[in-house]
């Protein structure tokens, strides 16, 4: 059994999925008699700015609760576009309908717990999805964040070669301060940053936007100097995208090596093209499909596969011995989007190596 508590950057290990496509629901017959297949999840998604929750976590998810359910249950799903108070009203949407069961991807962890414990007094199981909410849930799933950020913060180390000087300068675009996955993410990869390198400016990144991301590389740009920045640690590809922006609007021709998060289509094709180094792989098939199996567990009452599939432990801010999945993470880069991303289907390489990357596909093998 693993335990993690989030509050603090945890030791890094490698972690054996527990029950990743395991435990698939059975028969109808052997649910709960309060709850058969026809039931209501409620599935509350933080933001659009990073594409993944529209184009993957939602229909990935949506599409197994049907599954398990032989198309009798339902998902009713908000996304909060990043408004804590919109995604507390999305909650008591929720909890007006009286749905069986929420998966809660958190804007803000904090200001959420109200909200959470609403829920439970109105009998309603909440599962903190990708990033752990305060307050009394039920379980976590998301995936190993602080080896997110270590894998992230070696992979950059890499990238800056053998001659390596703790007088070279790296930025690193951290972020948003609201989001617990943030602080993990940034304390893992100073645990592979620090003593290596001057981290010349750092910045927690408002919403995890883009266009702030660009506006404080700008300001990085101005303090430090152009010429004289060797490596940009980003917690996401969304922020990376910003960040070449930034780079380009100053003139920059060669990029330093740049890091990412999400696989999102546009920053693999930044890696193909040498805009971006590296992001970080996750699947969110093995997430949103796990989430969905441990939702309709929970409300069907079937303990066994619920257990086998939160074999984790994580601790919160408000509540301790969480039961947990979580799953485990790759680094993307040039040399390995053949075996991944393309591997798992996630994307198809006419996907990647769209007009201006063919070239740059051809270059690499990927064709």
């Amino acid at each position: 059994m693993r335990r993690i508590a989030i509050s603090v950057a945890a030791v890094s290990m490698s972690v054996t999925l527990a029950g990743c496509g395991l435990g698939a629901a059975s028969s109808s017959d052997d649910a709960s008699p309060a709850k058969g297949d026809d039931i209501t999840v409620g599935l509350l998604l933080p933001e659009k700015a990073n594409t993944r929750y529209e184009q993957f976590d939602y229909p990935i998810f949506k599409k197994k609760v049907e599954s398990l359910t032989d198309n009798k249950g339902k998902v009713e799903y908000a996304n909060a576009e990043a408004d804590a108070d919109k995604q507390a009203d999305q909650m008591q949407s929720m909890i007006d309908k009286k749905v069986d069961v929420i998966v809660l991807d958190a804007v803000d962890s904090h200001a959420i717990a109200e909200s959470v414990t609403k829920a439970k007094d109105a009998g309603i199981p909440v599962i903190a999805y990708d990033r752990l909410a305060e307050g009394p849930i039920d379980a976590y799933i998301s995936f190993d964040n602080s080896l997110v950020g270590e894998v992230q913060g070696r992979t950059l180390l890499e990238a800056l070669g053998g001659d390596l000087s703790i007088t070279d300068k790296i930025v690193m675009m951290n972020g948003s301060s609201t989001d617990p996955n943030a602080k993990q993410f940034k304390a893992g990869a100073l645990s592979e940053l620090k003593g290596k390198v001057t981290i010349a400016k750092s910045f927690d990144t408002k919403d995890w936007d883009p266009k702030n991301a660009e506006k404080n590389m700008s300001e990085a740009i101005s303090e430090i100097g152009l010429e004289n920045i060797e490596g940009i640690y980003s917690a996401n590809d969304g922020m990376a995208g910003g960040i070449v922006k930034a780079l380009r609007a100053a003139g920059a021709t060669e990029l330093p090596p740049i890091t990412g998060q999400d696989a999102e289509i546009a920053a693999v094709q930044r890696i193909v093209a040498g805009e971006q180094y590296m992001s970080v792989y996750k699947s969110y098939p093995d997430e949103a499909e796990s989430a969905a199996e441990m939702a309709v567990a929970r409300v069907q009452g079937r303990d066994i596969q619920f257990d086998a599939l939160t074999r984790d432990r994580v601790d919160s801010p408000t509540r301790q011995d969480i039961p947990a999945q979580l799953v485990p993470v790759v680094a993307l880069t040039k040399d390995n989007i053949q075996d991944t991303v393309i591997a798992d289907g996630f994307y198809e390489v006419s996907d990647i190596c769209t007009g201006e990357y063919k070239a740059a596909c051809a270059e690499i093998g990927l064709k």
